[in-house]
């Protein structure tokens, strides 16, 4: 049994994550801005407060705080909040597990398949790959060298690039779920995708087995907005237009941000299949079909 501490414990993975964690009797213990429960304490990066109860004893900490990439138009001002809500607790973490002198076992960061910029191409990007050089790329890179500064203590890091999470309730899925489907753009563009189920088993993995390192956590399905969508279409039986929403459109409504519908890459789940997991929804079908 051990003790994990989890940031953004009460978002849509955290929430999950939690309760499959305590199922297999760790004690877990949530960070959050506004403590409810006997198990969450007080963090606030604006004073640069943790409450060091939470600390004591942690033998992990699952990193999954971060404004929502895709909650809010894209200006200077929410720019940075994305930036500095990922890499400052990061920071503030870090300086208190210094100043605590807490040895983890293990400093578990969640980051994202924009990692590798939002490009379409038929390339199939890797770990080993270079980060992107537009904003989610220089997010994911800022995000992932302040989890990487925690080996500097000697305790191993683990980061899950992660892609869409699909689910049952809320994200991006719920967005999608429109009287009549649609792709988006050209609808060529690729997207990455995960079962909630999938990608929580997966820190699950990373706590119990000890991996380390930096993994994409992605389904080894590839699919498009085109071929998603299709699929979608028929597993909640709505209409499906093949004509995509028109890039401009998007552009107009979303800004920038309109990117990150717009293009994107194949994404390969090679590297954490050969460290020894097993997909329980590795097709789209059955990840559809499960929620």
């Amino acid at each position: 049994m051990a003790k994990i501490i989890i940031t953004g414990g009460t978002g849509l993975v955290g929430k999950r994550l939690s309760k499959l964690l305590i199922d297999k009797n760790h004690e877990v213990v949530i960070l959050s801005r506004s403590p409810r429960n006997e198990k969450e304490f007080k963090w606030d990066i604006s004073s640069n407060y943790v409450d060091e109860k939470a600390l004591v004893n942690s033998d992990y900490i699952i990193h999954l705080a971060g404004a929502g990439i895709a909650d809010k138009r894209w200006t200077e001002e929410r720019k940075q909040i994305i930036i500095d809500s990922r890499v400052k607790t990061a920071n503030l973490l870090f300086d208190k597990i210094t100043e605590l002198k807490i040895e983890l076992k293990g400093f578990i960061s969640a980051s994202g398949v924009g990692y590798y910029g939002a490009i379409t191409n038929d390339k199939i990007y890797e770990e080993s790959d270079k980060a992107g050089t537009d904003f989610l790329g220089d997010v994911c890179l800022k995000w992932e060298n302040a989890a990487q500064q925690f080996s500097t203590k000697n305790i191993p890091v683990t980061i899950l690039r992660t892609g869409v999470v699909l689910t049952d309730k809320g994200g991006a899925l719920d967005k999608m779920k429109t009287p009549i489907i649609t792709p988006l753009g050209s609808g060529k563009q690729f997207l990455p995708w995960i079962h909630l189920d999938d990608l929580c088993a997966i820190y699950v993995k990373a706590v119990e087995d000890n991996i380390e390192g930096v993994f994409n956590a992605v389904a080894p399905e590839h699919h498009t907005s085109k071929t998603f969508t299709k699929e979608l279409a028929k597993s909640i039986k709505r209409p499906y237009i093949g004509i995509g929403v028109p890039g401009f459109l998007l552009k107009l409504v979303f800004g920038d941000m309109a990117k990150i519908l717009l293009e994107g890459s194949k994404v390969s789940a090679k590297k954490i299949e050969k460290n020894g997991y097993s997909f329980r929804f590795e097709t789209l079908k059955k990840a559809l079909n499960n929620l």
